[in-house]
């Protein structure tokens, strides 16, 4: 009976730190983000042709910034309004179903962008520029822009 004691205690010992250093919702929100931004640059310098045209990265391309669209809108609780140099606009809170509404547009973008499977440049430009003026749109009304 002791030493299942022991092996508990010693497992809390090592599962409380790891608990609590995971992320929390403003860390996880600039994460995406800044997966999203290598993303959009990806498909940026392709659209630009900076890049050759690859259907299996455009693929990626998309389904990065879906994955950041399907999670995204979940982690805005009212207690990470501040802090850990957020640039959420207060709009995100003030506006809930506004903040709702332009999430369901980048989720929609996004899950047609991976549907069209774009095969070619041109058809890549296309769906390319419809997710990222959801990025553009977002980032005016809901979000504070650091000098």
């Amino acid at each position: 009976m002791l030493s299942k004691s022991l092996l508990a205690i010693a497992l809390l010992a090592v599962a409380l730190p790891v608990a609590a250093q995971a992320p929390g919702p403003i860390e996880q929100r600039k994460a995406m983000m800044k997966q999203n931004g290598k993303d959009a640059k990806a498909g940026g310098d392709m659209a630009k042709g900076a890049v050759p045209f690859d259907a299996g990265k455009a693929k990626m391309v998309f389904s990065g910034m879906h994955d950041v669209a399907m999670k995204y809108g979940t982690l805005f609780p009212a207690n990470s309004k501040t802090g850990g140099e957020t640039e959420a606009a207060p709009a995100i809170w003030t506006k809930p179903a506004e903040f709702q509404a332009a999430v369901s547009k980048f989720q929609k973008d996004t899950m047609a962008a991976l549907a069209a499977n774009p095969q070619t440049l041109e058809a890549f430009r296309v769906q390319f520029g419809a997710v990222t003026a959801n990025c553009k749109s977002c980032h005016e009304a809901f979000r504070i822009k650091k000098d």
